[in-house]
């Protein structure tokens, strides 16, 4: 039921989700004014929905609330006696490959940079690697992840030290009557299992786990190439294993093996090397890119930071500590469940009411611009339902936005900077079909007039 105040913006958007190609779909719509609160438009705004990747808001709103704009990951490197320790603080940016292709730095630089302070420290070998990542706990996957896709990039592991989006890259290669794979991190941390088959056709492969960890049966048909990156499991190990093979590369032999244990802060540890991630990174990452691990990561840390020791960052906690920040924006208990951070459980259930309060909050607060420019833009940047659409100059530019997208679901929620002022809304639809992308974005328009 529409305001009466804007009888031509509820026209406008009545009769979008009143089309015939939009019969059987399930659409929650709230549109308010950002500055007074007043409300615009709204349907359904109380229901709680399916909200893909628009959860991802809640994650970042919730850990800009707790956090603060300042906050930074931590990893650091160093010798405890003669061995080498890495302390994890759940960085899902460290060697992220979009943020060092965004920065200039080549894939492995971190690497090399260990290895220069290990020389430059004059140390020639280690009596192996302990991993600290006790910052989170060690549940890295979510129990109401869909277990078909856990090799998926968007389902990867979350762990107190992550690297390279805790993924590996495969491409698959037609050479004549056989097809060569190539892994990339180049390591023996994965085993590939080549059963790709040459087609005259088409290019479908894909990676499989099995019983062995990080043993991937790769599979399908290879007309020329092909690449597609893979979720890999024990992120740490993972991290680890790569640092040992390129240390053992340069010359500094390494004795021992790997341990993943906690390290009292009071240890003696002789600081290497600390790498720094600004949560602004992170922030964009996770809602202009729709980067699932860097969500988890969030609700995990506000998790930790919120414990006595830093330790054991959980999803339970962090998404409590979420829950209470949203009921304090007056946001009603029974119009949301938050299950993950980033939207990939089909448990999460949030209200128009809920996105439009949380994005109302930090409207009126001091880290607005912060929070805006960690947004996709239409027509400009960010994920693609949001960057390649509103291209028109009337929209281009205007739309700070996060959008959602899971099988019969998508979602978009933001602000709008219109000519008669700046509009937050929340728009939900559940049972979505190929045509609801488009009613999305015609509603969205529909604000500006």
């Amino acid at each position: 039921m529409a305001a009466p105040l804007c009888a031509s913006t509820a026209s406008r958007i009545d009769s979008v989700i009143n089309h015939s190609s939009q019969k059987k779909v399930q659409f929650a719509v709230k549109v308010i004014d950002a500055s007074s609160g007043k409300t615009i438009y709204t349907r359904n705004a109380a229901t709680p929905m399916i909200p893909a990747s628009n959860a991802k808001i809640v994650a970042s709103a919730s850990a800009l609330k707790y956090l603060g704009p300042n906050y930074k990951f931590t990893t650091t490197i160093g010798m405890l006696d003669s061995t080498l320790v890495i302390i994890g603080a759940g960085d899902p940016l460290l060697g992220d490959p979009e943020t060092d292709a965004k920065y200039g730095r080549k894939p492995g630089w971190i690497f090399e940079d260990i290895i220069l302070a290990l020389k430059k420290a004059r140390i020639r070998s280690i009596d192996g690697i302990i991993a600290d990542t006790t910052f989170f706990d060690n549940n890295r996957v979510h129990p109401s992840w869909p277990k078909d896709q856990l090799n998926r990039y968007y389902a990867c592991e979350v762990s107190g030290l992550n690297y390279n989006a805790n993924c590996v890259k495969i491409d698959a290669k037609r050479k004549g009557k056989s097809v060569t794979l190539t892994l990339t991190p180049s390591t023996a941390f994965v085993t590939l299992v080549n059963k790709v088959k040459p087609s005259s056709k088409t290019n479908a492969v894909g990676a499989w786990r099995n019983s062995v960890p990080n043993k991937l049966i790769v599979k399908g048909y290879c007309k020329s190439e092909s690449g597609f990156d893979v979720a890999i499991e024990k992120p740490a190990a993972f991290f680890a294993f790569l640092l040992a093979e390129r240390l053992a590369a340069a010359g500094i032999e390494v004795k021992g093996d790997f341990t993943e244990k906690y390290i009292k802060k009071d240890s003696s540890i002789r600081t290497l090397r600390t790498y720094k991630t600004p949560i602004a990174e992170v922030l964009t990452r996770c809602n202009a890119d729709s980067f699932g691990l860097a969500a988890e990561s969030l609700i995990k840390t506000i998790s930790a930071e919120n414990t006595s020791y830093r330790i054991n960052g959980e999803w339970p906690h962090g998404l409590n500590l979420a829950k209470r920040y949203l009921l304090s924006t007056g946001v009603k208990a029974d119009e949301f469940i938050l299950t993950d951070g980033s939207g990939l459980s089909r448990q999460n259930k949030l209200s128009p009411n809920a996105l439009t309060s949380i994005l109302r909050d930090i409207y009126k607060g001091p880290n607005r611009k912060f929070f805006e420019e960690t947004l996709a833009v239409g027509g400009l940047k960010g994920s693609r339902p949001v960057r390649a659409y509103f291209t028109d100059k009337k929209y281009k530019g205007k739309v700070f936005a996060k959008s959602g997208t899971l099988d019969g679901v998508k979602a978009l929620s933001g602000i709008c900077r219109t000519e008669h002022g700046d509009r937050i809304f929340s728009i939900i639809t559940n049972k979505a079909n190929a045509n609801t992308r488009k009613a999305i974005n015609d509603i969205v328009k529909a604000i500006f007039e």
